[in-house]
């Protein structure tokens, strides 16, 4: 196990005008599970191939343990990769998938066997050790793939979205199964996905990326609820956070029927409020009302999409709200309802910056 440190590290594909890294400055404690997480081409898997070695670092440097590791050799990083194919060997067996890399290191066949039938044990996965990857189902794969990292016993797994494969009940099982194993191992973790949700289940802390660049690292109730931007503010939840460009008159920011204190004399600001930071109200002044175009239905709670109305003087990012209501409020498509702005739960982003205010 190790402390893992980026300093400025970035990475430049060949021919292209721009990093894909730029300057990532990242601490990773030892028997830390942290998460690195944004859109496609954001950065996180390269990040993550030159921390295992398989991209190169065009400036700055990596620290596993203390030790520059920036131009060492794959091998010589003791960093275990699971992928997201898995990268089986088809011919061979489960238990010869898992102790591959022991014996080709030297290890005797009664300490390989040893090994792997202790990760085996792990992770459930004894009745299949004679079988070959083509008789297993997608999450015995996996499972066989994490296997092949843990028998190695590395100072730190490397995981690029392992579970993308996998259909969406396998997925939730197993990342729970994933995080659970690596209390029990306490092996530091650099986990890679473009699911959001899985980032806020599974690492101690997330890192957000996008355009290369890192966007903030936090506990997941951090990134939640003290977001720095708009990018991470509309990234994290599930609908993301409403981000609404409004006016600014008089010191207060203006929706509808709803006037605010606004932390900013520009003229207009960027006003966020999580689906739940709505309160359904009845008619009258000092409300938005918003016409229904979408009705969520998610069994513990629903999820109203609607348009603000023409003609307003404000608008919503995204072209429309996301309002989550009581499961048992029956609203019907085209109804409009109106809604008023939990005040403690409203955020205030600048509107040319993007940046917390």
């Amino acid at each position: 196990m190790a402390a893992v440190h980026y300093s400025a590290v970035s990475h430049r594909y060949p021919g292209a005008d721009s990093l894909a890294v730029d300057s990532l400055e990242l601490d990773i404690a030892d028997g830390e599970f942290i998460v690195l997480v944004g859109p496609s081409g954001c950065g996180k898997s390269t990040s993550l191939r030159m921390l295992a070695g398989l991209e190169s670092v065009e400036s700055g440097h990596i620290d596993i343990g203390g030790v520059d590791v920036t131009s060492l050799a794959p091998r010589a990083r003791d960093v275990a990769m699971v992928f997201q194919n898995y990268a089986l060997y088809p011919n061979m067996t489960v238990g010869d998938n898992m102790g591959f890399a022991l014996r080709n290191a030297g290890m005797s066949k009664a300490d390989t066997a040893v090994r792997v039938l202790e990760a085996a044990k792990m992770l459930e996965l004894e009745p299949l050790l004679d079988r070959k990857p083509g008789k297993l189902s997608g999450g015995q794969r996996q499972r066989v793939a994490m296997g092949r990292a843990i028998v190695r016993q590395p100072k730190v797994f490397c995981m690029d979205e392992p579970l993308s494969n996998l259909d969406a009940k396998l997925r939730v099982s197993t990342r729970a199964q994933i995080a659970g194993l690596q209390k029990r191992l306490g092996t530091t973790t650099v986990y890679v996905t473009h699911d959001q949700v899985e980032a806020m289940t599974m690492g101690d802390r997330v890192a957000v990326l996008q355009a290369g660049k890192l966007q903030q690292v936090a506990a997941p109730r951090e990134l939640y609820d003290n977001p720095v931007n708009t990018f991470v503010a509309g990234f994290i939840g599930s609908p993301g956070m409403n981000l609404l460009d409004a006016p600014v008159i008089d010191g207060a920011a203006v929706i509808g029927g709803v006037r605010m204190p606004a932390p900013t004399s520009d003229a207009r600001v960027t006003i966020g409020i999580r689906p739940e930071g709505w309160d359904l109200v009845g008619e009258g002044v000092g409300s938005v009302s918003v016409a229904v175009e979408l009705v969520e239905e998610l069994g513990a709670e629903s999820f109203l999409y609607g348009a603000p109305p023409l003609g307003s003087d404000w608008s919503a990012q995204s072209g429309r709200l996301a309002v989550r209501v009581d499961r048992k409020l029956a609203v019907g498509l085209a109804q409009t309802v109106r809604v008023v702005p939990k005040l403690d739960e409203v955020f205030f982003f600048s509107s040319s910056t993007g940046e917390r205010l």
